[in-house]
């Protein structure tokens, strides 16, 4: 399991690449990317994102051990950004890989689910008017009572 918090962005193609080519004896691998999402109106300038190191890591690490319990997964990747984002910078990235695709599509969304609702990172909206914190939404929260 590796699972990285950083401020620096990370590539896409070279990250999945090499999650897929440590892979022996797996059928599947499933990958997921978050990109920072601009306002409907346009509008946002940047996300700031913030996370207290060291418990993040933990608490990431604590879900990706129990997505290792409950399915048959061969390895899980989580890359998790903070810091400064814009509109379209990629945010995060969870990768499984499984024998079979049905353990490593439910694993990464179980992975995501998680990382959405209950990783404690903080995110504020700044715009050129305004700045405001990212409050939980009920259907992110409806997502975990599938799990």
């Amino acid at each position: 399991m590796d699972i990285r918090v950083q401020e620096a962005a990370f590539d896409l193609g070279d990250e999945a690449r090499a999650f897929a080519e440590r892979q022996r004896g797996m059928g599947a691998v499933v990958t997921f990317t978050g990109i920072v999402r601009d306002l409907d109106g346009g509008d946002l300038d940047v996300m700031e994102i913030e996370h207290y190191p060291g418990m993040t890591e933990a608490a990431i690490e604590k879900i990706g051990q129990e997505a290792l319990s409950r399915w048959n997964l061969g390895d899980i990747l989580v890359i998790h950004r903070y810091g400064r984002l814009r509109p379209d910078d990629l945010i995060m990235m969870v990768a499984t890989s499984a024998r079979h695709r049905v353990d490593a599509f439910q694993g990464a969304e179980f992975l995501m689910d998680f990382l959405k609702s209950r990783a404690p990172f903080w995110k504020k909206e700044v715009t050129g008017q305004d700045a405001a914190w990212v409050a939980a939404r009920d259907e992110d929260e409806d997502a975990l009572s599938r799990w």
